[in-house]
């Protein structure tokens, strides 16, 4: 926080994500079991995909409202391969929650500590940098054809 401070850089992703670690930490130093570390990220990652899921119930996948809020283009919806690419990208993400819990959940119950760590670091960020690499070349493709 001292450096975001210096570098005059907002401190609120800073400071939330300290709150998590503290939880998180808590957690596991109050009940005495190391999987428990684990349950925020359960929480977290449940939380992203019923939203995800509700908003592709209600047909307004959330990569589109995402894309409509950075763009300014309101009207994707209006446009069937938008609203294609925006659906698809949606899913995508659905993808990268669902089998993030789908691996790590059993193993907390298994109380696999160790494999649930490691799970943890290689569909950590590895696994959320390649889907969001994928929605961006998805999202560009189909707006910079649509511009031409």
């Amino acid at each position: 926080m001292l450096v975001r401070a210096v570098m005059r850089s907002p401190m609120l992703p800073a400071v939330v994500g300290l709150i998590g670690i503290a939880l998180s930490a808590g957690l596991a130093l109050f009940t005495g079991r190391a999987e428990e570390n684990f349950l925020l990220g359960f929480v977290i990652n449940g939380v992203w995909l019923i939203a995800l899921l509700v908003s592709l119930v209600v047909r307004r996948p959330l990569i589109g409202v995402i894309t409509a809020l950075l763009t300014g283009d309101h009207e994707w919806r209006a446009d069937p391969a938008k609203r294609t690419v925006l659906t698809v990208t949606t899913w995508l993400w659905v993808g990268l929650f669902t089998l993030r819990l789908g691996v790590q959940v059993p193993l907390y119950l298994a109380e696999q500590a160790a494999a649930l760590a490691a799970t943890k670091l290689l569909m950590g960020l590895p696994l959320y940098a390649a889907v969001l690499w994928v929605t961006w070349l998805m999202v560009r493709a189909v707006y910079a054809r649509r511009a031409s």
